[in-house]
């Protein structure tokens, strides 16, 4: 019995060393389901978090400390931002997400065919920024060192390989051109 005890206490003191915020923490995923209760634990853990911003239960963020989120950002239920120590995810004010969208700053290695790519590693860290009053549809995929212009739309289900320039309508796999907002 003291074995599962002390197992017990053992993980919630590593949940709340975490730099990260998901479902799978439950010792501080409880927290997203109360604003107050939110807003502390997304101020102490993010580089930046900004006025009535949001992280919903239901989303997963990794590496927080090299995200920042601006004002008026909600990170919604499915979403992941996969950040690490040596990127960081950038998210200006009044951008917005739709469920299950995916942020990531990098990409495993897979070059030497003769190693498995679980040991391989990751390849270089690319900041990725949103640029503020973006829209990023329910479900796109944003890969490493892509920049989403001001005012851009991702369509939904939509993978990001390249930068979107401002005020330009993308969508697909890969996300192409299909518009201008003027």
């Amino acid at each position: 019995m003291f074995g599962l005890l002390q197992e017990t206490l053992n993980r919630i003191k590593w949940m709340r060393q975490q730099d990260r915020i998901g479902p799978d923490l439950p010792i501080t995923h409880w927290r997203l389901h109360l604003k107050s209760a939110m807003n502390e634990l997304c101020r102490a853990k993010f580089a930046h978090f900004g006025e009535d911003a949001e992280v919903r239960p239901g989303a997963y963020i990794i590496f927080c400390s090299r995200v920042h989120l601006g004002s008026r950002v909600v990170i919604r239920p499915g979403c992941m931002l996969f950040s690490d120590p040596e990127g960081f995810i950038t998210i200006e004010d009044d951008v917005m997400l739709g469920s299950g969208v995916h942020v990531y700053v990098s990409n495993h290695e897979y070059s030497n065919p003769s190693i498995p790519i679980i040991d391989q590693g990751s390849r270089k860290f690319s900041h990725v920024y949103l640029r503020r009053g973006c829209w990023i549809g329910a479900n796109a995929i944003i890969l490493p060192g892509v920049e989403i212009g001001e005012n851009a739309v991702v369509g939904a289900g939509s993978i990001v390989t390249k930068n979107v320039p401002a005020r330009t309508v993308v969508a697909g796999n890969p996300a192409k051109h299909v518009n201008s907002i003027e």
